[in-house]
């Protein structure tokens, strides 16, 4: 007994060798020019091992041997992908070759490693082929005779042939065959690529697995499952969207069966599992003007058992206001019911109730308003709203106090081609919304319409061009009969920068000023990335509120600029702006501050 303690004693303290903290340690790499050195630095696992400060937890020397030990693949890897496909490589670990040392024998402290390349000729593509072709393939560029040998272009060129017969319904084409030389004489790489694209399916059955309380009956129905169509991976990718737009479920993944069945169809099994039914948030938004703005929600997913969601949304606005003109805090308190996939696949069902009490400076408004309607997705980028609605209001401005009552008809069209709708690079936004609404007593039957377009672009790494315009109407009732929280104001974080919330309306007389028929808003902004997570934001907003329906000049312009700060989150960027007024009516000295989270449009 005694032997076999002293034994693991032994065994304990040569393996605990080098399992403290070995200290800094020096990374060096030297390869063929400056650029490929840093491109292998970049990739090395050592250089993730060295602390940013001296403050932070040091790595084992355990750890650092491990990670020099796996540099080898990690390098041939980089190097085969950049052309070279004859390096020699070496890992020094104290003047040690780091393959050749034993991890039971690490040393205690470790300091310093060389990673040495000599990566030899750079390689080009010699003769070149995958076949046979499809003629839905996306061109990949770089797999051609001549080009710089890498690996990426010859499995990304390869992975789009795959993908074109995949698209013409040949689920399981694969490579079949596949023929690489190097030539040493003359640096070049010969590959040949054989594919078997196998023969064209049709969907099978989609099949149900995981844990959901949702019927699987209706499952099948929000996926809308095209038993019977010729297979297509846009399709399955729909499939998905379906699923995941419901907001009821965690995991919502595909699998294709292995084998088709022999009648050409292809069974595909969905594993489905619920999120947690309920769901809170909180929110807070603050402008030195508009004062805090407060807002909660509280959803309930899959509340009657076929994935229906309510969601019960709040929000408090002009805690702290600074506009002394505002008499009191404006709330909205609203409940939504959704359900996907009613009466069409792509169609979701919704009801709506609506209060909402508002105190501005200009007018106040009690409102409540009930609306049904739905929602179709035409596809990723485009969706298609359109309701009932019913609304009651109470208003108050200089012309008095109105009460009204209209029914309307709510109608929008949104295309979001964005790269991120979060912190957008490039792409374009728009909304087109009308809403015809007819008068049932206190006003006149009329149209209001909005739109709002945005657009990004990228100028070279780190700069962002972001444009938007606004444009709102109301057409039919004269301004004095228009109701008083369907007339448009300009000023604050949602039109201009710099000038006070709603500060710009039409003034009728010394004494009474009301909102316009007319709005048009104008938005730039620079968007300038310092590194990290941090960027800068440079911004002009102008915006324009007209008596008439219709822009005619006749009615003032007023704008502001300023310039914020951004850090990146997960939830998006947390923004910080700092606005000054630039010209129009009213008094221009002064500043306001908006802070929030997402880029301002």
């Amino acid at each position: 007994m005694k032997r076999s303690i002293c034994r693991f004693l032994a065994v304990l303290a040569v393996t605990g060798a080098g399992i403290g903290p070995v200290g800094a340690f020096e990374l060096e790499v030297s390869a063929q020019d400056e650029n490929l050195a840093d491109r292998i630095r970049a990739a090395s696992l050592l250089s993730t091992l060295q602390p940013e400060d001296e403050g932070a937890e040091q790595p084992s020397s355990i750890e650092v041997l491990s990670a020099a030990q796996a540099e080898y693949r990690r390098t041939i890897g980089l190097l085969y992908d950049a052309g070279f496909f004859a390096p020699e490589i070496s890992i020094l670990v104290d003047g040690k070759e780091a393959a050749l040392i034993s991890p039971v024998s690490a040393p205690n402290q470790i300091k310093k490693v060389e990673i040495i390349v000599q990566p030899g000729n750079r390689f080009t593509f010699g003769t070149v082929g995958i076949g046979p072709k499809s003629q839905l393939a996306e061109p990949v560029e770089g797999f051609e005779s001549g080009q710089t040998a890498r690996v990426s272009a010859m499995r990304a060129a390869t992975a789009a042939q795959i993908e074109g017969w995949r698209q013409d319904g040949h689920a399981k084409a694969r490579v079949a065959d596949q023929e690489i030389t190097a030539r040493h004489t003359n640096s070049t790489l010969d590959a040949i690529v054989t594919l078997d694209p196998g023969p064209r399916l049709r969907f099978g059955n989609l099949y149900i697995e995981g844990q959901s309380k949702v019927p699987e009956a209706r499952l099948q129905e929000i996926a809308g499952w095209p038993s019977g169509d010729v297979f297509d991976p846009d399709t399955l990718r729909k499939v998905q969207t379906r699923l995941r737009r419901t907001g009821t479920f965690s995991t919502s993944n595909l699998t294709e069966a292995e084998v088709a069945n022999p009648d050409g169809t292809l069974d595909v099994t969905a594993t489905i599992n619920d999120q947690l039914p309920r769901r809170y948030t909180f929110g807070a938004e603050y402008g030195t003007d508009e004062g805090l703005t407060l807002e909660g929600s509280w959803l309930h997913r899959n509340i009657f058992g076929n994935a229906e969601r309510l969601l019960i949304e709040g929000s408090f606005g002009g805690i702290g206001s600074n506009n002394t003109s505002t008499s009191g805090l404006d709330y909205l308190l609203s409940a939504r019911l959704s359900r996907p996939a009613t009466f069409a696949t792509d169609l979701e069902a919704y009801l709506l109730v609506e209060f909402e009490d508002v105190d501005e400076e200009f007018y106040e408004a009690r409102t409540g308003r009930i609306e049904a309607g739905g929602v179709y997705f035409y596809s990723d980028t485009t969706e298609y709203r359109f309701g009932l609605a019913l609304k009651t209001a109470k208003t108050k401005d200089d012309l008095g106090t109105r009460n009204y009552t209209i029914a309307s008809l709510p109608l929008q069209a949104v295309f979001d081609y964005r790269d991120d709708p979060l912190d957008a690079t490039s792409g374009y936004y728009a909304s087109i919304g009308m809403e015809p609404f007819l008068n049932i007593s206190g006003t006149k039957t009329g149209l209001l319409s909005y739109t709002d377009l945005r657009t990004y672009r990228k100028v070279g790494e780190r700069v962002t061009l972001a444009v938007r315009g606004q444009i709102g109407s109301i057409v039919g009732p004269s301004l004095e009969n228009a109701p008083a929280d369907f007339l448009f104001y300009s000023g604050g974080g949602g039109t201009v920068r710099g000038q006070p919330y709603q500060s710009l309306g039409v003034e009728l007389s010394d004494d009474v000023t009301i909102g316009g028929r007319t709005f048009v808003g104008l938005s730039g902004e620079v968007r300038v990335a310092t590194g990290g997570n941090l960027s800068v934001v440079g911004f002009y907003d102008a915006g324009y509120i007209g008596a008439e329906s219709f822009y005619d000049g006749s009615g003032d312009w007023q704008s502001g600029a300023g310039a914020g700060v951004r850090y990146a989150t997960g939830i998006g960027p947390i923004r910080v702006d700092v606005g000054f007024p630039v010209s129009g009516p009213g008094n221009n000295s002064g500043f306001e501050v908006y802070i929030g989270i997402g880029q301002s449009f």
